[in-house]
């Protein structure tokens, strides 16, 4: 973060660009590991979701709070990276290596479906930010060039 605040929605596009090229990532892997009966932890794997927090920024003046005391906000942070604790699929498949006594396969609590709309949604936040920082860039490069021509 630049920390001045001409730079201010050029910060905020960045963070949604990192954070939604990391939920891409995730997204990514809960489709990858979609049939995946064994986990490192054991079991089969689990969906992950990210979690997005604001970012707040203190509004300052001359050494101390503004008058109004208010938070602006400066973006969005990745808050952390959870497990979905929903139940997980059964499958009854007798011939699997990680069948139960009853011929059931536990499988990873993931719906193709859903991860496909959360990485279309994910990827048009992207590109949302992109456009944004673009569009941040083309006005900065224009009130540059009104100066220039003033000077």
């Amino acid at each position: 973060m630049h920390g001045n605040p001409l730079y201010a929605a050029a910060d905020i596009s960045a963070s949604g660009l990192s954070a939604e090229r990391l939920r891409l990532e995730v997204v990514a892997n809960n489709i990858a590991n979609a049939f995946s009966t064994r986990s490192a932890n054991g079991g089969p794997y689990r969906r992950q979701d990210v979690v997005f927090s604001a970012v707040l920024n203190q509004r300052l003046g001359g050494g101390g709070r503004h008058g109004d005391g208010q938070s602006s906000l400066g973006g969005v942070q990745v808050a952390g990276i959870v497990d979905d604790m929903s139940d997980l699929h059964r499958t009854y498949n007798p011939g699997h290596p990680d069948a139960d006594k009853e011929g059931y396969v536990s499988m990873p609590n993931i719906d193709l479906p859903v991860e496909m709309v959360n990485m279309i949604t994910a990827s048009r936040a992207y590109e949302a930010n992109l456009r944004a920082m673009q569009f941040f860039r083309q006005m900065t490069e224009q009130s540059y060039g009104l100066l220039r021509n003033q000077g």
